[in-house]
């Protein structure tokens, strides 16, 4: 793999930080902002309701508390009879919403790995990965030096047709000097801005200059692919970085121009991949097999439920998947599916071991949380949570790739081509 290729894969994998692996949509509707804060609390703790319910397992003895003749539980009750005290009698002042945004987060975190609590700007940077498109300026920015320096121009982007290019330094922004500023700073001016031009000035090779632009919709790549030709075989090439909304699109555009040069064998590279949306992975996964193949079961308590692939029919040539130890969650669904019902080999390390779907809900304040509502098995029942899913040929990535990231010395790629080679 590329140099380049690698370092756009490990950018996208910074949405294991926040969401830990595969998630579906919520249908939860978002509340009116328009609420005024007696009515926001309410909402707020009527989340809390639901929360340390599933938190109980079952519902215990029941009081009646003056909140709109709501039934709660004697935990919830102790915990807002406590609120209501602290409120009242602390000497000092109280962010009400702050207090409430920390309990949810404790709670949350009491639960399991997987279910976890984002701030708004959290929340910001796991929609742009996981929806693979965003509104802004398509550039990509970092600290250095106390300089906001620009390290990736996406193509086609308001960025790109400005002129802006990697390395350019930003000065000022609408006339205002960045002198002070810090990346997220100028990236959360960017945020709030909608419709109105923007006016950058850079300063390049000692000289200023300043472009005025407009945002635009930002295409996110999170698929990559390319072609080996190794003693007259053909061999494809595609990784994956996440399962944004977009990915499975993404991914059969590819896959049809390999397909097109007719290759004998193709790679799939998983490696890193931290998950994201079940959908893009089942589309992918349905692309190789047809409708008579489970690909996974997801289980809600004690009934289990086993989806099939939507795809026509099932690929002939051979496949070879490649994994390490932050292959997650959608990840290992994919590699699982493909293992056990296409007969892909699997190369690399075992991968993380992440058995949970995870379900999005939306705060009032722009803040979000995700919440474990069920498990997934393979595709044969196996639940891998906390094992993963282990390669048929095991190899470490050797010392000389993370000193000198070149294909060359990526043995894990190495191997997968001459097993291919070998094979097709």
């Amino acid at each position: 793999m590329k140099k380049a290729d690698k370092k756009t894969i490990g950018k996208l994998n910074q949405l294991d930080k926040i969401m830990g692996g595969l998630s579906s949509k919520s249908s939860a509707p978002k509340k009116s902002k328009g609420a005024t804060f007696k009515t926001g609390e309410v909402v707020l703790l009527l989340f809390i309701t639901m929360i340390v319910s599933l938190i109980m397992g079952s519902l215990t003895t029941y009081k009646l508390l003056p909140i709109s003749g709501v039934k709660l539980d004697s935990a919830l009750s102790e915990f807002i009879d406590n609120y209501e005290y602290i409120t009242k009698n602390y000497n000092g002042k109280i962010n009400k919403g702050e207090l409430i945004d920390a309990a949810l987060d404790a709670m949350l975190n009491k639960l399991d790995r997987n279910s976890m609590y984002m701030n708004d700007d959290e929340s910001h940077n796991f929609n742009i990965l996981l929806e693979g498109s965003y509104s802004g300026l398509g550039v990509q920015i970092y600290d250095k030096d106390n300089k906001i320096i620009v390290y990736k121009v996406y193509e086609n982007s308001p960025a790109d047709k400005a002129g802006l290019k990697v390395g350019d330094v930003i000065t000022a922004f609408d006339g205002k000097s960045t002198a002070n500023a810090t990346s997220t700073d100028l990236a959360n001016k960017i945020k709030d801005i909608k419709d109105k031009a923007i006016s950058i000035t850079y300063q390049r090779d000692g000289k200023e200059n300043t472009v005025v632009l407009k945002k635009g919709t930002i295409k996110i790549d999170s698929v990559l692919s390319k072609t080996y030709e190794e003693n007259g075989k053909k061999i494809g090439y595609i990784a994956i970085g996440i399962f944004a909304s977009n990915s499975s699109e993404q991914f059969k555009e590819q896959l049809e121009t390999l397909e097109k040069q007719n290759i004998d064998s193709l790679i799939i590279d998983l490696r890193s991949n931290s998950g994201g949306y079940l959908f893009a992975a089942e589309n992918i996964i349905s692309e190789f097999l047809s409708s008579k193949h489970v690909i996974y079961q997801i289980q809600k308590d004690d009934k289990v439920t086993k989806h099939y692939s939507k795809g026509k029919k099932d690929k002939k040539y051979k496949i070879y998947i490649l994994v390490n130890g932050e292959s997650a969650s959608a990840s290992e669904v994919m590699a699982s599916a493909l293992s056990e019902q296409y007969g892909a080999t699997l190369i690399g390390e075992k991968t993380f071991g992440k058995g949970t779907v995870q379900e999005m809900q939306d705060l009032k304040n722009g803040d979000q949380y995700k919440l474990t509502t069920k498990n997934w098995l393979t595709s044969k029942g196996v639940w891998i949570e906390g094992t993963g899913v282990f390669p048929h040929i095991e190899i470490a990535l050797d010392e000389k790739f993370y000193e000198n990231p070149t294909e060359a010395n990526d043995n894990q790629l190495q191997k997968a081509l001459e097993q291919a080679k070998k094979e097709s």
